[in-house]
């Protein structure tokens, strides 16, 4: 399957009319607030000495962190223009970076080929993903790990909406940063946490641990507050995955 052509030119459309800037994007918080704690959960259960793959990685601000914690990252996105941002901005080659459809099963088994079993990394696609794609979406998440691989994967809960709601009530309407968003046609929090819950049952992946989060934003409410959107976090493996993950002994 493919995603729809509507949803494939809303992202490439949002990222052309990004800047480099960091944090011009409303999720493109810097790593102390986002990888850096979603790291501390997941290497528990992690082998570092696997690459980890940061899917939806946008402009690669959190796969640069990544790269810094395990052997080796990649960030994938469905958007050309998204790619071209984390290039020029990681100009050192810190990590790597390639255009990757998640719902072309194709083309993530080929990945799994070329880098073997890895880590995984997804902050809040599946939410935003058209709902026929997103079987596919987690899917993607189980044939990357293989049996060595661990993933963490955060998604935005229903109480998430109500947030962006009094944020886009402010008394000029939407900040500029979500109503980017919103003219584009992106939908954020738009899964059940049910759903989601369901959908990595269903690609075959067992929880190792989860718990509660929140999403934080670039983004501020009108009395100076900085959005923070209620969220899940788990960390996942293949089900019937063998062994055990040899335990951290910190940077590779």
């Amino acid at each position: 399957m493919d995603v729809s052509q509507q949803y494939r030119e809303a992202w490439e459309g949002f990222w052309s009319a990004t800047s480099d800037t960091p944090g011009e994007a409303i999720w493109d918080s810097d790593p102390s607030v986002t990888s850096v704690p979603d790291t501390e959960l997941l290497l528990p259960h992690a082998d570092i000495t696997l690459p980890v793959v940061d899917l939806g990685c946008g402009n690669g601000t959190q796969t640069r962190y990544l790269a810094t914690r395990f052997a080796g990252a990649i960030g994938v996105d469905l958007s050309h223009a998204a790619i071209a941002h984390a290039r020029r901005a990681d100009p050192a080659g810190v990590a790597e970076f390639a255009q990757l459809d998640l719902v072309d099963a194709e083309a993530v088994a080929a990945l799994h080929v070329r880098m073997g079993d890895t880590n995984v990394y997804m902050r809040a696609v599946i939410h935003q993903s058209e709902p026929e794609a997103r079987p596919a979406v987690a899917a993607a998440v189980a044939a990357l790990l293989g049996e060595r691989g661990r993933a963490f994967v955060a998604e935005p809960t229903p109480a998430s909406k109500g947030v962006l709601q009094q944020v886009a009530q402010g008394p000029d309407g939407p900040p500029e940063k979500l109503r980017r968003v919103l003219a584009h046609g992106l939908k954020p929090a738009s899964a059940t946490e049910e759903e989601v819950r369901r959908l990595l049952q269903e690609a075959g992946l067992a929880t190792l641990a989860d718990g509660a989060t929140a999403l934080v934003q670039t983004e501020y409410l009108p009395d100076g507050t900085r959005v923070e959107l209620p969220a899940r976090w788990f960390v996942l493996s293949r089900r019937g995955a063998r062994g055990r993950a040899p335990e951290p002994s910190g940077r590779p």
